[in-house]
């Protein structure tokens, strides 16, 4: 988290909206504080995941709009959390911090099952399957999805602040802004229609479900947009090799990608039919996801905040980034 928000957000602050969602104010957990501050903690007990946003991260319209979504998903049989309201009945709370800026809270029920490392046995072709599984039924869904009254839609992709990268990178990395600029552009002709764009997830990675040995349980919607439904299928690809492979060959690289993906879409179109174009569109994906990553780092973390394996990692994404080189060809 920056520091300007970090040094708004106190001890009252989270206090005051534990009460008011009727939390335990005195045994709760910290769970990150990457890009919202999140918490897990009790109600006449059962664990819950209190999330507190600042204004400067997110608007009162998009969390209302995405628990809009993340609740007709779950009409529709989606496996995500359910969104549990205040006492005052409220989807989502507000409060000011101390220079006039406002902190917004929500909370939602703990997903099934157990998170799963990359490193774990149980990171294996079943699961992947169940992963795609679980985006296709998504993406099934959100076909027929409308935005309740008064509820404003999401963004659309090219709204996300973290693409204007010249705001976050180092002065001369101009390279890095011209061929995101150009990457930008050639996604602007991509076609949009009914099966292949609409309201996504957008960071269905592994640390963002669960898994319960049958079905994925997916949280953390912070960041769903219109989208095409591509980038949904590149982003657990993306992060899935970006975690298991720190240094790897390129060749067991690419064995594992083979393996992930096909495992992957034996699962999504079971639930709803592949993108056309997909093997096109999967590299740009990658490339984008490369670019978005690159930027938040730079926004969130501090230079000297970088532990020698993010630099490492960085300077990775960067030289991708520069060569309009894709994690993985596809």
């Amino acid at each position: 988290m920056e520091k300007a928000v970090d040094a708004l957000m106190t001890e009252e602050i989270l206090h005051h909206f534990l009460s008011i969602f009727s939390l335990n104010t005195v045994n709760y957990k910290k769970l990150g504080d990457f890009e919202n501050y999140v918490y897990q903690a009790s109600k006449d007990g059962e664990e819950l995941i209190l999330r507190i946003t600042h204004s400067t991260h997110r608007k009162l319209e998009e969390l209302f709009s995405e628990v809009d979504w993340m609740s007709y998903l779950r009409k529709e049989g989606v496996k995500v959390p359910k969104v549990v309201p205040s006492k005052s009945g409220n989807m989502v709370e507000s409060l000011e911090a101390g220079d006039g800026s406002v902190f917004y809270a929500g909370l939602f029920s703990k997903a099934e099952g157990k998170p799963i490392s990359v490193r774990a046995p149980e990171f294996n072709k079943e699961l992947f399957h169940a992963w795609g599984r679980a985006v296709g039924k998504m993406h099934a869904a959100t076909k027929s999805y409308v935005p309740s009254a008064d509820i404003v839609p999401r963004m659309q992709w090219d709204e996300e602040e973290l693409l204007t990268v010249e705001k976050y990178i180092p002065e001369e990395d101009q390279l890095i802004v011209k061929n995101t600029k150009d990457l930008l552009n050639q996604l602007q002709h991509l076609p949009k229609h009914k099966n292949n764009y609409g309201l996504i997830h957008t960071d269905i990675h592994s640390g963002n479900f669960f898994y319960d040995g049958k079905d994925i349980h997916v949280f953390d919607f912070d960041d769903c947009c219109y989208h095409w439904f591509a980038s949904d299928i590149a982003i657990p690809l993306y992060y899935s090799l970006l975690y298991k492979f720190k240094e790897a060959d390129p060749a067991e690289v690419n064995i594992f990608g083979k393996i992930f993906l096909n495992s992957f879409l034996d699962g999504y179109r079971l639930e709803n039919e592949i993108p056309g174009d997909l093997e096109k569109q999967l590299p740009l994906f990658l490339r984008l996801r490369d670019i978005t990553l690159y930027s938040v780092l730079h926004k969130k973390i501090a230079p000297e905040n970088r532990d020698p394996q993010l630099l490492v990692m960085m300077k990775a994404i960067k030289d991708r980034i520069e060569r309009n080189a894709p994690m993985y060809l596809c």
